[in-house]
């Protein structure tokens, strides 16, 4: 459970003609793991991707794109880790989600179990769950003048995640494929997602809107790419558990959010639950 609540980050990432590219982040500090959402504000309306973790950043998140003044055509959830879905419950019932069909299985089947499972967290998690009802299938649209292409990724921090292209204004909403300044939430497929990485260091994006800490650019998923490397070679040397999260702090002091090694190390190492 986070032990302190603290401002979250709002910012502009990218400006193209009618079109702003914002981010929320909520906090580094503490055992917060800096949650990033994002509004693709355009001429008469506005997107969403993902809806923050605890209820208080998810009511922020909201009226942060109510002030923008522009009504919300829909929330895109990237995938089924709560710390992107909780926040639908507290604040986004109202408005359409989109997602992959693997995704919204998994909230109709596990949502509860996944939110009974938090029950730490108290009155900071959702009393409901939201499952997306609307199905994103990969391909192109046309949103408000804004071309978007969808892409399924699999079999890397998760097995199924959306992932968003804005082609015209060079940003992916990459969500958690990249990790920006944070520890990464790390899980068996290291070889797969590291190919992944290396397929954005060759494509003409230059801004990746990552699922944790702030807007990247090419170094900080290049960084990512030495994370992942690092962390499968200690693996493959026998670190488990205490002795691999030390090895880990010890070896990139410079990234925040070490909480995080509290919720994966479970499921990495002990087969703990999916929820």
């Amino acid at each position: 459970m986070p032990a302190a609540l603290s401002d979250p980050i709002r910012m502009i990432a990218k400006r193209a003609g009618d079109v702003r590219v914002h981010t929320f982040v909520a906090s580094f500090e503490y055992d917060n793991i800096a949650n990033a959402t994002h509004i693709i504000e355009s001429r008469n309306s506005l997107v969403l991707v993902d809806g923050q973790f605890l209820v208080p950043y998810a009511r922020q998140f909201r009226d942060y794109a109510d002030s923008l003044g522009k009504p919300i055509d829909r929330v895109y959830l990237s995938h089924r880790h709560p710390d992107h879905w909780f926040g639908l419950g507290a604040a986004f019932g109202d408005v359409p989600i989109h997602a992959l069909s693997e995704t919204a299985t998994f909230l109709r089947e596990h949502g509860e179990d996944s939110r009974n499972d938090h029950w730490k967290l108290g009155s900071l998690a959702p009393d409901k769950v939201v499952v997306p009802q609307e199905i994103v299938k990969p391909g192109e649209d046309i949103i408000d003048g804004v071309r978007y292409l969808f892409e399924e990724v699999t079999d890397t921090e998760i097995d199924v995640l959306l992932a968003i292209k804005l082609p015209d204004l060079g940003v992916q909403f990459v969500q958690d494929l990249v990790y920006s300044g944070t520890h990464l939430y790390l899980t068996s497929h290291l070889g797969k997602w590291m190919r992944v990485l290396e397929d954005m260091l060759l494509s003409d994006y230059e801004v990746f809107m990552p699922g944790h800490g702030l807007p990247a650019d090419k170094n900080e998923v290049a960084r990512n790419i030495e994370y992942l490397a690092a962390a499968g070679q200690a693996i493959a040397n026998g670190l488990t558990n205490k002795a691999f999260k030390d090895f880990m702090l010890r070896r990139y002091p410079e990234r925040k959010c070490p909480g995080i090694f509290d919720i994966y190390l479970p499921r990495l190492f002990g087969g703990a639950s999916e929820y």
